[in-house]
């Protein structure tokens, strides 16, 4: 395959700024501080407010990628809003991004690949600039989770958090260069993690609200034990594609879901914890946005250099997973 066919040219974020900590939580559900932390690596997450959509949202983090690229909202060709929890059912969320950015020239779509859609996007956006069918593309990833989180359940409202990241790319440059993409899913673990009601199995009725049918669902150890194997893999994968060994990466970007998971991706990469780039802390599990934010706080803080090779691997429901390997 020949590659670099296509470069992230620039990224941004946005974060709600209301914080629900972990003590918060402790008062309103049967939890502590330590419970929570010792198995998740969570002490904290950020919650959008009534009024924040996850388009506006998705529009913050673009226009602050569109700067860091020295990319005019009018050259966009292509808007992909990755998300689970759009604004609507329908129209895509991408068609009121591209009307808050006024970025008239794009055609939009939505993508739906939970917490791996983000770089779901990014290979899209690849193969889009490949066929020549865009020059510029914008790759969103924006949730607001607390809208189908159930906060009467202790094991899952603690784990998520609302904001979006974003990237621009174009075709490749001297900076950013995607050198390798690998997409999978396995359709059998869908019981795993769902949304059960809402669609064309469990239409809205009453008894589906009340039996809270509409909020997240997720069988936690399958997941897991899932995911422990599957994030290793699918980085090697990556790795393997882009002709690198491990020991070239410089900073592995997971997606933020659970500490022991990210570690024992690292373990099987044979990468020290230093050399792995972590939010969770303090912005919880953000699904489609995960990896976008854990991107640019990583440039931010100085954590990419020119050449440095960087790896991003996440899983999500579905069961999809996704991993891609970047040359800075």
């Amino acid at each position: 395959m020949k590659r670099p066919i296509a470069s992230i040219l620039g990224t941004g974020r946005f974060l709600p700024s209301k914080v629900l900590t972990n003590a918060d939580l402790e008062k309103s559900i049967d939890t502590t501080d330590e419970w929570i932390y010792s198995r998740t690596g969570i002490r904290q997450r950020r919650i959008a407010g009534p009024k924040e959509l996850p388009s506006d949202m998705a529009a913050s983090a673009a226009k602050l990628a569109l700067a860091k690229a020295g990319i005019a909202v009018g050259e966009l060709d292509a808007i992909i809003t990755a998300t689970l929890t759009p604004d609507y059912p329908f129209p895509a969320t991408a068609c009121v991004v591209q009307h808050k950015l006024g970025a008239t020239k794009a055609f939009t779509f939505d993508l739906q690949a939970a917490c791996s859609g983000f770089i779901y996007g990014l290979a899209v956006a690849e193969g889009l600039i490949a066929s020549g069918a865009a020059r510029y593309v914008l790759v969103v990833g924006s949730e607001k989770l607390s809208t189908i989180t159930d906060w009467e359940d202790r094991n899952t409202c603690v784990l998520f958090g609302d904001g979006a990241g974003a990237a621009v790319l174009g075709p490749a440059s001297d900076r950013g260069r995607l050198m390798s993409v690998y997409l999978g899913a396995d359709g059998s673990m869908v019981p795993k993690l769902l949304q059960p009601a809402g669609g064309s199995a469990v239409p809205a009725t009453a008894e589906s609200v009340a039996k809270r049918m509409h909020f997240l669902k997720m069988d936690g150890k399958e997941v897991f034990k899932f995911a422990v194997r599957i994030m290793g893999e699918a980085s090697a994968e990556a790795v393997r594609r882009a002709g690198w060994e491990s020991k070239d990466i410089a900073l592995f970007i997971p997606h933020q879901a659970n500490l022991r998971i990210i570690e024992a991706a690292a373990k099987f990469m044979g990468l020290p914890m230093e050399r792995v780039f972590i939010n969770l802390d303090q912005y919880g599990n953000t699904s489609a946005a995960s990896v976008a934010i854990a991107l640019d706080e990583a440039q931010e803080q100085g954590r990419l250099k020119s050449g440095d090779k960087t790896v991003m691997v996440a899983f999500g429901a579905g069961l999809t997973w996704a991993s891609c390997a970047i040359q800075w």
